[in-house]
């Protein structure tokens, strides 16, 4: 199973999640990932570091890691040019670029309204979702997008050809059922151990149920997590979290029971854990032990 690490970008400074990526590649994490926002959910009054151009910098500056953006909304983002960020992240990353697609939801309209986007039903994002899906594969893999409903055609190639996996996330049924059918694999991000458990077990059937080998579409674990390394650490933390206003709905536990976790997904198939480490600073390097012994 690879060990990733997500940044968290809503600063208006850029060298500090450089620098917990830095950080990220001396703990030997085997990648690390950022979202896809223009500021905060419902936060418009604070900022959010670009993921693209973040993510260049940071495989620029630690090639020995990857890099992946998790998630960029379907639509929210012009689909050939899309692509052609993500093969450069490609590039910069030796071949390690992940591009993780999403639904969007309550919080995203918002975002698009500042950008003056569209944002249409839940029924129309699905199909774009599962289009952009199928139109970055083909690109990637140095072929054309012959258009559909909602993706127009995309000549490709791109050049020099560069890929990137592409995966789907989110936390119910509608983006499950899209990875199933379109995706390398499906990333499920801060749910409980047995919604988790649930889902990913259903993507299995989906993909079989789509004509696809359920090996081919992996399930992905990602939580805020805050790991103490005993209950009485973990106590500590969770106060601390709640005295600065932290919210406490993420997963929470000891080291013991997060390689507990790690050795559950592990025999369910999930191919990447990805915490983003809540705590003090030396989480990012705990946690990064922990999961690898």
């Amino acid at each position: 199973m690879k060990r990733g690490l997500f940044l968290s970008a809503f600063t208006s400074d850029p060298t500090k999640p450089l620098e917990v990526a830095r950080r990220a590649a001396a703990a030997d994490y085997d990648a690390v990932f950022v979202y896809d926002h223009v500021f905060p959910p419902f936060g418009p009054e604070r900022p959010s570091v670009e993921p693209f151009a973040l993510l260049a910098a940071a495989a620029a500056a630690n090639r020995e890691i990857g890099v992946g953006v998790l998630v960029s909304r379907a639509l929210f983002r012009e689909p050939g040019t899309l692509a052609k960020e993500a093969s450069a992240l490609g590039h910069l990353s030796g071949g390690r670029a992940v591009l993780g697609l999403g639904l969007g939801d309550a919080a995203g309209a918002a975002e698009h309204a500042v950008l003056g986007l569209a944002y249409p039903p839940l029924t129309e994002r699905a199909a774009a979702l599962e289009e952009t899906a199928l139109a970055m594969r083909a690109l990637f893999a140095g072929g054309t997008w012959a258009g559909g409903h909602t993706v127009p055609a995309i000549a490709g190639p791109l050049l020099p050809a560069a890929g990137a996996e592409v995966w789907i996330g989110g936390t119910g049924e509608t983006a499950v059922r899209a990875a199933a059918r379109t995706a390398d694999a499906w990333n499920g991000w801060g749910m409980s151990d047995e919604a988790f458990v649930a889902r990913a077990e259903q993507l299995s059937e989906l993909a079989a149920d789509a004509g696809r080998d359920p090996g081919d579409v992996a399930p992905t674990w990602a939580a805020i997590a805050l790991v103490g390394s005993d209950a009485a650490e973990l106590a500590t933390l969770e106060r601390d979290r709640e005295a600065r206003g932290g919210s406490l709905d993420i997963w929470r536990g000891t080291g013991d029971q997060l390689r507990r976790l790690r050795d559950d997904l592990e025999r369910l198939g999930v191919t990447w854990m990805i915490p983003l480490a809540a705590g003090p600073a030396d989480r990012v390097e705990f946690v990064a032990e922990t999961l690898r012994s």
